[in-house]
Formats: C-alpha cells, structure tokens, sequence
C-alpha cells in the first residue's frame, strides 16, 4: 500500500467540491416554476447576464463527471443500468487508472456496501449511481437538455450527489484515518 499523495488528496477535494456546488445548483433548478435571471459580478462589475441555467446546468454537469470519477476511484462502474464492481483494474485499458484499493487494504467498495449507505431503499440508492453513470456516459458525452425539475433523474442525481461523499468518507478517509475535507456550502438568502 502507498500512502495518498498531496495532489491525490487535493483532486478529491476538488471533485467533491465539484459535487457539492452541482448539488446546490440542482437544488435551485428543481425549485424553480420558471428559470430566474442572473447576473454574475466581479468585484462588484457586471460581466454575465443572463438566465439561471448559464449556472446551473455547468454546474450539473461537472458534478456528473467528478461523481462519476469518485464512484470509479472508489471501484464502481455500472453495466446495463446498474452499479456493479470494478474487477480488475489492471486489466482495464488505462493502466495508469487511479483506485483506493492502492492505499486502503485492497478494498474496493461494493456494490452491496454502496447501497446499504443509503438510508432509503437500497433499489432508489441503485437507480441514483446508475443515474450519474447514464448521465456521464450517455447524457454528457451525447447533445444534452436542461434539468426537469420534476423529472426522476433531477432526484435521483440529487441522491446520488448527496451520497458520493459519504462513500467517499466510508471507502477512503475513515480506513486510512484521515479527516474528510468539509464541502458542505454556505450561501446567504436573497433579499427580495
């Protein structure tokens, strides 16, 4: 086993921070009747007008891709619609594949230990990983639409966005004894 580099660590800060602000972002969309306005500033100078979704939707996206990431780190893919287990990553095509059976013991997470982090029914838990795969792979590498906030796969993303750090937290930084950067965000209420 190796220890975790520095630049490792830092990448996973920065995906699961990816996923948080994706996360934040999904929140707003599925609120919304119809898509706000916005306006970003730089010190305090507008550069961006435009609709809420010039945000949210990269930001969704981009928590996609870093769940997806993280959920292979830790050895999982999908295959035919559900979360299974990376058997052998040697035997992949990339070689250079970073996993988290290099530094904790040659444990993967499982498929059956991924579901049963979930409080919900484990069948929701599978639907919500199988969503981030489906949507990576097919949604993102394909021409895309805009997140319906009604639609199951806003939920099942915002599940699986939720649940992405703490099989993080449970596969890689509690078994090498480390503390798991905090990505919860903070933001202040719009005053109207």
């Amino acid at each position: 086993m190796t220890a975790p580099s520095e630049e490792l660590l830092a990448w996973l800060d920065y995906r699961s921070k990816a996923i948080a602000i994706g996360q934040l972002a999904l929140r707003h969309a599925m609120s919304w009747e119809q898509v706000p306005s916005m306006q970003i500033r730089f010190d305090d100078r507008l550069v961006i007008e435009g609709l809420a979704t010039g945000f949210t939707n990269g930001a969704i996206e981009a928590a996609v891709i870093h769940a997806r990431a993280l959920l292979e780190f830790l050895g999982l893919k999908a295959v035919k619609g559900s979360a299974t287990e990376i058997t052998e990553r040697e035997a992949r095509k990339h070689h250079d594949d970073l996993g988290v059976e290099q530094f904790v013991s040659a444990i993967k997470l499982t498929r059956e230990a991924a579901l049963s982090a979930y409080p919900g029914p484990s069948a929701e838990a599978e639907s919500a990983l199988a969503a981030v795969f489906y949507a990576a792979n097919k949604g993102l590498a394909h021409t895309t639409g805009s997140f319906d906030r009604n639609s199951s796969e806003a939920r099942l993303l915002e599940i699986a966005f939720r649940g992405v750090p703490v099989l993080l937290f449970n596969g890689f930084y509690r078994p090498l004894g480390l503390v798991q950067p905090v990505h919860e965000l903070t933001f202040r209420r719009r005053i109207a």
